[in-house]
């Protein structure tokens, strides 16, 4: 086994990924299909070159077309199951995945609906190829606290399978504070604090997540890399980093993979993880991810396997099934390596 192979074998958790942004080119045009839609695109070529933006405010009006194409809320459970099959395709054992309610209620879509059709999606995965996911709820920042309020309404009504709620959506024109008193609710009942900071704006959109929301990690946070102090605080308080390095090449807020900031972070001491974000709109998957650090940031196959460790610690499964699923990753990476040796 070569190092490539080996490193598409290691077992893998990812917890930055949108269920919109993992639908594959075919399942678009089936979606067009289904919903009698006028679309720019026709054939997977046309879907591919749709799929190829300008910068982050392109790719954002790009991803709510997609929304756009979702007009049944059963159509959920096929985009949920094939994102899960794409994911363990690349060995990822645990998922924990991004939906972004608001925008499909605002079209009309219910939200009960959804949630039941994902969670079939999620089921059927689990079945099939023996991957774990949970969900969290992205509020859409783009709204306001006081729809973040309703959503948490939503949530109290009927939370299956849901974990933790996120911000994501356009970060530069509305900041975080206002949503201090939504996330002091989402704590109170329970619900673990994300949020999409440190990407489309500079370090005090992270400062501003951990000083008022009090998140426990950070999707994206590009941006660290441009204050220190700022990632001192991260390392010591033990907020993960979720990077996702082949998207934010892809929507320009890093010029290359070799400009990424994840292998300083990592370097640093920070516990970061690495994560596909909206993979089939990307044309990355958690494979690649991991390939791509290897070829360009010159991770190593144990530094690699310590993100690995780093997203199963940072999860937010219950405390005895992260301590079983750390003891499989570290068994099957012992047999992994034990094997490579042999080959060599």
């Amino acid at each position: 086994m070569d190092t490539e192979e080996l490193i598409r074998a290691l077992p893998k958790a990812e917890q930055h990924i949108h269920i919109v942004g993992s639908t594959r080119p075919e399942t678009l045009l089936w979606l067009v299909e289904q919903g009698d839609l006028e679309a720019p695109y026709r054939t997977l070529e046309d879907v591919r070159r749709f799929f190829r933006y300008r910068d982050f405010l392109h790719f954002i009006s790009i991803y709510s077309t997609v929304v756009d194409c979702i007009t049944d809320e059963t159509q959920f459970e096929r985009i949920t199951y094939e994102m899960l099959e794409d994911d363990a395709r690349c060995n990822v054992r645990y998922v924990e995945a991004s939906f972004s309610a608001p925008d499909h209620v605002r079209k009309g879509l219910d939200y009960g609906r959804m949630l039941d059709a994902i969670n079939r999606g999620v089921s059927r995965a689990r079945r099939d190829f023996g991957i774990e996911c949970n969900l969290r709820i992205d509020l859409v920042r783009n709204y306001g606290p006081d729809a973040g309020m309703e959503v948490l309404d939503w949530i109290e009504a009927k939370s299956d399978n849901i974990v933790a709620v996120d911000i994501g959506g356009s970060e530069g024109g509305f900041p975080p504070k206002p949503y201090a008193p939504v996330y002091r609710r989402a704590r109170e009942m329970g619900l673990h604090l994300v949020a999409h900071a440190g990407e489309a704006a500079g370090p005090e959109s992270i400062w501003d997540a951990v000083r008022y929301l009090g998140v426990e990690r950070i999707g994206h946070g590009v941006a660290a890399r441009d204050d220190p102090r700022l990632m001192d605080h991260l390392r010591e308080r033990g907020i993960t980093v979720e990077a996702c390095p082949v998207s934010n090449v892809k929507t320009a807020v890093v010029s290359s993979l070799r400009d990424h900031p994840v292998r300083e972070f990592f370097d640093r001491g920070l516990r970061v993880t690495v994560n596909s974000d909206d993979p089939s709109m990307f044309g990355t998957d958690m494979d690649n991810e991991y390939l791509q650090l290897h070829r360009e940031l010159g991770f190593t196959v144990p530094e690699l396997f310590r993100l690995s460790l780093n997203a199963v610690d940072s999860s937010f499964l219950p405390e005895n099934r992260r301590s079983r699923l750390r003891e499989v990753f570290i068994e099957e990476y012992r047999r992994l390596v034990d094997g490579a040796e042999r080959f060599k």
